[in-house]
């Protein structure tokens, strides 16, 4: 117990030494607030007359995509921070201090966790402007934000194993897109599922970013109808599939990324 406590409080350290970095670079954060808000214009006045979901208006359905885009996306930041650690030497301060080996990786997770919520609840102001409204109690707006958040803390630790794999922050970054991408725009993040060609449709009903998707709709008020959700059990249970992800995930992922950090310290 006393050892885990202490790797927690190190953790936190840590996530503290990664927010005052931040805070000293406001130009990052203002870029990274301002790429989820450029979608959220783009596809509001600029696409959204031309896309109809049946059930919902656009702007609504939007939003739920755009949130679950933008912290898929963040956590890329995750790998890359870690990378550049490893690369300044930062990492070999880390190991010459008496802390647990899980405290870097604790603390910059919780950390860009923290920025994920910055720019949710900033891009939340976005889409009130545009139009965007919640139609459920506050508890399941409350409950939408904490998924959310943990599928973002999950898809941290997937950035955090590429970031501890590669050798640069800029290769690190380069590979969180290319694995983001694709599952991004084979999802129900802009479109319906069903208006997607047959043999993708499966592929974005299971997508964890779908799933994800549909559970805030649902939480939110925002959900599409009939076929539009998809099908089956991910339409059926998007928020269970989801919590099932990101148990995978974090299962999966959080061994593995302790592991490449033990290895990439001894680089």
């Amino acid at each position: 117990m006393t050892a885990l406590t202490d790797g927690l409080a190190d953790g936190w350290i840590i996530a503290r030494r990664n927010v005052i970095r931040t805070r000293r670079a406001p130009d990052v954060l203002l870029l990274t607030l301002l790429q989820p808000i450029m979608f959220v214009l783009l596809f509001a006045y600029v696409f959204g007359g031309s896309i109809k979901v049946p059930g919902v208006n656009y702007r609504e359905y939007l939003m739920a995509g755009i949130f679950v885009q933008t912290v898929a996306f963040g956590s890329s930041m995750t790998g890359a921070g870690l990378a550049a650690d490893l690369q300044t030497g930062v990492m070999d301060r880390f190991r010459s201090m008496p802390m647990s080996r899980t405290a870097v990786l604790l603390g910059r997770t919780t950390s860009d966790l923290l920025g994920n919520l910055v720019t949710v609840l900033a891009m939340a102001l976005c889409g009130l402007l545009v139009g965007w409204r919640t139609h459920t109690g506050l508890g399941q707006v409350a409950a939408g934000l904490g998924l959310l958040l943990l599928f973002a803390y999950a898809m941290s630790w997937i950035s955090a194993t590429i970031g501890l794999t590669v050798r640069s922050p800029e290769v690190a970054q380069t590979a969180g897109f290319l694995l983001l991408f694709p599952l991004t725009f084979v999802s129900n993040v802009f479109v319906a599922g069903d208006t997607l060609p047959s043999g993708l449709r499966p592929v974005a009903d299971w997508n964890p970013i779908s799933t994800v998707t549909l559970a805030l709709r649902d939480l939110w008020g925002n959900a599409p109808a009939g076929p539009a959700r998809g099908a089956g059990v991910p339409a059926e249970h998007p928020a269970l599939v989801s919590l099932a992800w990101i148990a995978v995930i974090l299962a999966v992922f959080l061994p593995l990324a302790v592991d490449r950090f033990r290895r990439a310290a001894r680089r």
